[in-house]
């Protein structure tokens, strides 16, 4: 009996060990990327559940030919029964039936939800009567069923019968409706060639077509073949340099120039409001990897982009870095060894208003949410079940929640089921759109439970919490995830709180902030004209207050610190000192806006940063002024220089402490106004420089140049002199082990 149960346990281990869920099996790992571009890995959204290829779907089964097709003979069936090759798209209706691209074969073949065979479309009658077939079709779209004037129609089969330059339809049944040629226009050019090889259909029957040689945009026409518009061309930069060239180009060297124009789309999808998804790889990848290193949120040079019915791009990029694909362009990771920015094909609306897009160059999807929130990210090369073959993924689809992914190369396509944690994401997703934010807290808490890492998650609650009017508990929420969009709205609802409570102080406190400033101003220049005529002993505390007659006369402060003695090298000193305090309490005292990452510097570091170009300067400027005449000595140089600091003293403290007060749309003022400081101290440290040493004005320009140039040239001896050393240490180094090991 002992023998028996211990054998029983051995097998129920063994059990418990093979039973584990799918999605701990795939060949894959599903991740999404933080504020600094760490990938973080998450639980798996989908896991693959079954390859289909043509045998699945029962191309080369000749009873299953043969049951769809009796009246065919034995060799017109046998056309029929080859498998699919370089399927150019992948599309499915509202009934889950599943529509391929077969390019090579010349035909769409039309499955089932199961991913069974119903019919091929190849042959058909066309609207005059004559024997028409398809040539290389590359796209294909249908349309929803549709109650127009109380009575239902159905939908539509589109087409895109590239190698015939033509959009032909058909009923669900296969059967031909119509033929819709290419558009005419004045606007287009006479040698336009027309290749569609990607269409979407709005409700009201526009189509939206991605023509393979026309660069100027997404062909906008009516159901009857009618052209509309262009809309969403990409934009194109040329430089001062290349426009004054091209005047001098001849028509045919100007024809020939393909640098200016717009780049083309490669594929389209539809929302249910109508607006329009549309991808390109054809941008610059210099271009896209820029906007990704610099988090850019601009749509310029994007390789998707949202349309209106107008062509304006609406898409939302709020997410830590542009929905472009990969983020970690330049494989400095193990798990990322592909560098370059991501080849775009394909993008798909998903279920809760998400799109995917898939990298070709990767074999993997990135799915976002509406706000541009890197929801997650999956796939990988190879040929285990799930795994795509290298530069085969070509479309992406869905099929109700499941995730229909075509491997071209292997002739096949990979069914991905939603996980449990996926679910849970579109539940999430669902109630915040249908404003059940309660239940949306619930949903986001319990994927934090999965996924501790998962900013979104995070950005959900802080949005449902916000929406319920709970903006204090928003607020932290956002700071947890780094969102200062979301957390500018929610501070801002707090701050017309704050204000509207103490309406009556805030007034008195500026009028007396100001007051106060105006007095000491005054107190200042008082002070100052006083010492300038009475000839009264000049003290430590009227050296500093003539700093502030000098930012104001530039010229005759300057001028007073040389030749009447108004300053000295301790006032200098001291407002020196003053410039690196004022810079490292705005290290560490901005606000969240402004420092949301909570980055700080260590007062070392600061007075390094002010130090060595302050310095670097002096010493530069002092070294060519001795040999051009000038008549300011190293001190003179020195306590300009200092006193030209000054501004920071009054508008860093100040900009500092405003910044735990704004919002992002006001941030703008506050960098302007550090701007000014940087202006004016430059033109103090100018108009100093020309004052000390006695210069006019061209050759104290000149001479100014000449002293960065001879900053550049000091720190480039400085660089060089620290490497001899550093190698000159390292082989005195070398020399003393070696004797030590040889004795």
């Amino acid at each position: 009996m002992k023998k028996f149960y211990s054998i029983l346990c051995l097998v129920f281990v063994a059990l418990m060990v093979f039973a584990l869920p799918a999605s701990a099996a795939a060949p894959y790992q599903t991740y999404t990327y933080s504020i600094s571009g760490t990938s973080l890995d998450s639980p798996d959204a989908y896991s693959p559940a079954k390859t289909i290829d043509s045998k699945y779907i029962g191309l080369l089964d000749k009873s299953v030919m043969s049951a769809l097709y009796p009246d065919l003979s034995s060799e017109d069936l046998a056309k029929k029964m080859v498998a699919f090759e370089d399927a150019a798209d992948l599309e499915t209706d509202e009934f889950g039936n599943v529509y391929i691209a077969d390019t090579k074969n010349n035909r769409i073949l039309v499955l089932d939800r199961y991913y069974k065979l119903k019919f091929i479309i190849d042959e058909f009658i066309n609207d005059q009567g004559v024997p028409d077939s398809l040539k290389s079709p590359k796209g294909v779209f249908i349309t929803k069923d549709k109650i127009v004037e109380g009575k239902k129609v159905a939908g539509k089969i589109y087409v895109c019968d590239t190698d015939n330059n033509r959009i032909v339809t058909f009923d669900q049944n296969g059967h031909f409706l119509q033929r819709i040629s290419a558009p005419e226009s004045k606007i287009i050019e006479s040698d336009t060639v027309y290749k569609p090889i990607a269409v979407a259909v709005d409700k009201y029957d526009r189509l939206y077509v991605i023509s393979q040689t026309t660069y100027e945009g997404v062909i906008v026409m009516t159901e009857e073949g009618e052209f509309t518009q262009y809309v969403g061309a990409q934009k194109v930069v040329i430089s001062a340099w290349e426009i004054l060239w091209r005047r001098f180009q001849t028509e045919e060297q100007r024809a020939l120039s393909e640098e200016f124009i717009s780049v083309e789309f490669n594929n389209i999808s539809i929302n249910d409001e109508g607006h329009i998804y549309v991808t390109t790889s054809a941008i610059a990848p210099a271009q896209v990897e820029s906007a990704i290193l610099s988090k850019s949120k601009s749509h310029e040079y994007a390789p998707v982009k949202l349309l209106n019915a107008a062509g304006d791009e609406i898409m939302q990029r709020n997410g830590f870095y542009p929905p472009s694909g990969e983020v970690d362009i330049r494989a400095s990771s193990p798990t990322q060894t592909i560098k370059g920015a991501s080849t775009i094909v394909d993008v798909a609306v998903g279920p809760e208003e998400t799109w995917s897009i898939i990298d070709k160059k990767r074999s993997r999807v990135f799915t976002y949410d509406t706000q541009g929130n890197l929801l997650f990210a999956f796939g990988d090369t190879g040929h285990q079940l799930g795994n795509i073959t290298s530069n085969g993924l070509f479309a992406v689809t869905y099929q109700g929640e499941n995730m229909l992914l075509l491997d071209e190369a292997n002739k096949s396509f990979t069914v991905y089921q939603l996980t449990e944690y996926g679910k849970i994401i579109l539940n999430a997703l669902h109630n915040t759109n249908t404003r059940q934010y309660d239940k949306a807290v619930e949903d986001w808490m319990e994927i934090l439970k999965r996924n501790s890492n998962f900013d979104a998650a995070y950005i959900g609650i802080g949005n449902a919490l916000y929406r319920s009017g709970k903006y204090t508990e928003a607020i932290e929420y956002y700071k947890s995830a780094y969102d200062t969009a979301n957390y500018s709205n929610a501070y801002k609802e707090l701050r017309k709180e704050w204000i509207s409570k103490y309406i009556i102080l805030i007034p008195i406190i500026v009028i007396a902030i100001c007051v106060a400033c105006s007095q000491f101003m005054k107190f200042a220049n008082k002070v100052n004209r006083r010492v300038a005529t009475s000839g009264e002993k000049i003290t430590y505390g009227k050296e500093l207050l003539f700093a502030f007659h000098v930012i104001f006369h530039p010229f005759d402060g300057f001028w007073d610190l040389k030749h009447e003695k108004r300053g000295s090298v301790r006032a200098a000193i001291t407002i020196l000192a003053g410039t690196i305090a004022v810079f490292y309490y705005n290290a560490i005292g901005q606000g969240y806006i402004m420092n949301p990452q909570g980055k700080y510097s260590t007062i070392f570091g600061v007075a390094i940063s002010v130090l060595v170009p302050f310095f670097l300067f002096i010493v530069s400027n002092w070294c060519l002024t001795t040999l051009f005449e000038g008549e300011g000595s190293f001190k003179d140089v020195f306590v300009a220089a200092s006193y030209a600091l000054t501004p920071f003293l009054i508008l860093v403290i100040p900009v500092t402490i405003a910044t735990n007060f704004v919002v992002s749309s006001e941030t703008d003022i506050l960098n302007l106004l550090l701007t000014i400081a940087f202006i004016w101290m430059g033109l103090l440290l100018v108009l100093g420089v020309m004052v000390t040493h006695d210069y006019m004005i061209g050759k104290n320009i000149l001479t100014i140049l000449g002293t960065i140039i001879g900053m550049v040239c000091i720190m480039f001896i400085a660089i060089l002199f620290s490497t001899l050393l550093g190698k000159l240490v390292g082989f005195v180094t070398n020399i003393v082990d070696e004797i030590r090991f040889r004795m």
